[in-house]
């Protein structure tokens, strides 16, 4: 293989979180020596073996989904030509979506893959950011009460649209990989 051919296949973003992982450690283990290198490497480990699964399982959703739902179908109602309310009903499913980001993101990359353009991508993230119900119910109400919740869900409620006609209208090419 050649140095221009395999360079070209690198995903740069991984190859950028292993060098900053890499440093990050050789760091710690200059300063802190070999033992504390060892506790912090066992306890990122566990962390590691916790959070494959749900990758995967989230993998797995985001594959299934875009088997489900025909292609057609995720074309006409998020899709390029689909206008607002594409993008409405993508953060509006973003809202409902009661999962977390080893789901979503996968079902993201899949909704774009399947025909959805890069808008209602945008707009489905952003709106589980901003306005999540599960986590608002869940987390937020307990911790800040109703009110509160309230007021920062009314000063948020445009962004997932806004950022999915943004993400629209920048003349970029995006192409998923393995689309």
């Amino acid at each position: 293989m050649s140095f221009r051919k395999f360079f070209s296949r690198i995903d740069w973003s991984f190859a950028l979180i292993c060098l900053l992982s890499g440093g990050s450690a050789l760091a710690v283990l200059h300063r802190e020596g070999w033992p504390k290198f060892f506790d912090i490497f066992t306890e990122d480990f566990s962390l590691f073996l916790e959070i494959v699964p749900k990758s995967i399982a989230g993998t797995l959703i985001g594959a299934l989904v875009r088997l489900l739902v025909p292609r057609e179908v995720i074309r006409q109602w998020i899709g390029e030509n689909s206008g607002f309310f594409g993008l409405f009903i993508a953060a509006f499913a973003g809202i409902l979506f009661p999962a977390g980001p080893f789901t979503v993101f996968p079902l993201a990359a899949a909704f774009l893959v399947a025909g959805a353009d890069r808008g209602a991508a945008v707009a489905f993230i952003t709106g589980w950011l901003l306005l999540g119900l599960n986590r608002a119910v869940i987390w937020e109400m307990p911790f800040f009460g109703f009110h509160f919740v309230a007021l920062r869900s009314v000063g948020a409620v445009f962004m997932p649209v806004l950022a999915g006609w943004i993400a629209r209208s920048i003349p970029l090419r995006f192409v998923m990989r393995g689309a």
